[in-house]
């Protein structure tokens, strides 16, 4: 059964990698909680399953210490598990139908003033000045993500043939595995081309892989290796709050809409499934001109 709902969300709804871990992760967790009774609550079998289970076990998550975003996700995971289970006859009903999500709060991490974007980007390159095959990558990486916008995801799921250096964009493949063509500036332009012809080949070694980003064995770079990346070089940057690659997305996104791109360029540019998830960013924008506002406006 839960074989089934994983192919499902993986062939049909088109859903990352990591989405579908997660959500089967959460699907587990439900079904020992209906087949393992605790205390007053007696064992239920799967064909007996109602909203008022659903609500039980998202409370004991929430009793277990769950946030609001993880509660939120589970909460999604049963929906799409009743509703997949309820089509394929597994259900008589679809209690998740009647689960109500819980709220969340988004918020947003920091972001780089755009001094310490630059201060970011120079120390980059003096980094990589001698030229060292991981000072060329780490350089690369962090360009591009601040270039692009880009999740961490997505960059280290870019191969050499990703990049299109005529027109200078990018073709990334983004959540639910929707493609998407992102610009990028010269700079970014002109470290990709260090590292590819300076440092690539000295991590690749003679194993042909297609990657853009390669970590010091030769292999595909993963997401953790680029967080530590981008933290560590954020770290040097005087006054700037830790961050990492996701950091990163939001000062680019926030350094468009103050150089007065549009909503929906925006989100284009980031691949926002719906413009509301970009509108978080003029939150920012707004507090910034509010606080320009405070110290230049004689009637503030």
């Amino acid at each position: 059964m839960v074989a089934g709902y994983e192919r499902h969300l993986s062939l049909e709804r088109g859903l990352s990698p990591h989405t579908v871990r997660a959500y089967v992760g959460d699907v587990v967790s439900l079904l020992a909680f209906l087949t393992v009774g605790e205390g007053d609550r007696p064992a239920r079998s799967f064909e007996d399953l109602d909203v008022t289970q659903l609500r039980a076990w998202l409370a004991g998550q929430r009793s277990d210490g769950a946030g609001r975003t993880t509660l939120a996700r589970r909460a999604a995971a049963a929906r799409t598990f009743t509703a997949w289970a309820h089509r394929t006859g597994l259900l008589e009903s679809d209690p998740g139908g009647r689960l109500a999500a819980p709220r969340t709060h988004r918020t947003l991490p920091g972001v780089l003033r755009a001094e310490q974007a630059d201060a970011l980007m120079d120390a980059s390159a003096k980094g990589a000045a001698e030229r060292d095959p991981v000072a060329l990558r780490d350089r690369a990486v962090v360009e591009l993500l601040y270039a692009t916008g880009i999740r961490v995801s997505e960059l280290c799921g870019l191969d050499v043939g990703s990049v299109d250096f005529s027109r200078r964009v990018v073709s990334v493949v983004g959540k639910g595995d929707k493609e998407r063509t992102v610009p990028f500036g010269v700079p970014a332009a002109g470290a990709l081309t260090a590292w590819l012809e300076d440092g690539r080949p000295a991590l690749a070694g003679e194993t042909p892989l297609t990657a853009l980003f390669l970590g010091v064995r030769g292999k595909r770079l993963d997401p953790r290796a680029a967080r530590r990346v981008v933290h560590e070089a954020v770290a040097a940057v005087p006054g700037a709050t830790d961050m990492g690659p996701h950091g990163l997305r939001h000062s680019a996104a926030t350094h468009l809409l103050e150089g007065g791109a549009d909503l929906r360029s925006v989100q284009e540019l980031l691949g926002h499934a719906t413009l509301a998830t970009t509108q978080l960013y003029t939150h920012v924008t707004v507090d910034r001109l509010k606080a320009i506002h405070d110290r230049a406006h004689p009637r503030a």
